[in-house]
């Protein structure tokens, strides 16, 4: 057994230098092959569980940041019906003014813009059927809750409305296929009425995406801060490590050629022997 084995104080004290320098090889390879001078607990325990707890929350914020996108395009889905419910509305306005435009005694041509409005008060039902995004339609009444943190203690709601239909908005049909002005003017004040009605939910909204805009940013920051501040706790300056791994071969080299001369002092007192 090595327990039997006796070594000379010059060649144990050789050997141990030798074992020392070999165990800082391995540490400074890793840390090289890792880029970490903190690759677990063993390396600094308040160090390593710091680092740990910077980069799972910056695990947690970055899933909340996912939703948070969601949340951006929903709005932005929404907004965008708003946006072509608009438009249909506007373009009915538009029908309107050619339906005042022709004579009462032009039944046929009234009639055929009348028919048109009616096409378009449907569109516009459908287009607040699909303005929802991954499930959740602010323009069909859902509500959409946004985290900004682990505990949800920092949240935002954002409500849904149900009045972007055109029976919502109160825009009637056309009445008497438009034969009378006065049927026609009920038309323009409905879609007037309709349109401050969007004006106002488009507005909501636009707040509503700018807080969540300004989070999302917020958050894109502070899991860069995290992150940095995790890695400035664990990883390795390779300049600096490689620096030392030149220095820890040259000094194995030199243990090694000093283990070698202490062996040959021993050998010498055997040769007294021959």
């Amino acid at each position: 057994m090595s327990s039997n084995i006796t070594l000379s104080a010059g060649v144990r004290q050789n050997l141990l230098s030798l074992q020392n320098t070999a165990a800082l090889l391995s540490q400074t390879e890793l840390r090289l092959a890792t880029g970490k001078k903190v690759n677990s607990a063993l390396d600094g325990p308040s160090t390593f569980f710091t680092a740990q707890g910077l980069s799972q929350n910056a695990t947690d914020l970055s899933g909340l940041l996912d939703a948070v996108g969601n949340a951006v395009q929903t709005i932005e889905g929404a907004d965008n019906g708003i946006t072509a419910i608009t438009d249909l509305l506007q373009a009915g306005k538009a029908l309107t003014d050619q339906a005042l435009q022709t004579p009462t005694t032009d039944s046929t041509t009234r009639a055929d813009l009348a028919t048109s409005f009616d096409d378009l008060l449907a569109q516009i039902d459908q287009l607040a059927t699909d303005a929802g995004f991954n499930g959740v339609n602010l323009l069909d009444g859902n509500d959409l809750t946004v985290n900004f943190n682990a505990d949800a203690s920092s949240t935002i709601t954002i409500t849904g409305v149900d009045d972007s239909t055109a029976g919502a908005l109160s825009v009637a049909g056309a009445v008497s296929a438009w034969a009378g002005d006065v049927d026609i003017t009920a038309a323009q004040d409905d879609i007037s009425a309709a349109l401050t009605t969007l004006q106002t939910q488009s507005k909501t909204f636009g707040a509503s995406l700018t807080v969540l805009q300004t989070r999302q940013d917020f958050m894109k920051s502070m899991i860069n801060t995290l992150q940095v501040g995790a890695d400035n706790l664990v990883l390795a300056d390779t300049n600096e490590e490689g620096a030392n791994l030149t220095a820890l071969q040259t000094r194995q080299q030199l243990s090694i050629v000093a283990l070698s001369l202490a062996s040959q002092s021993n050998q010498a007192v055997l040769r007294l022997f021959q």
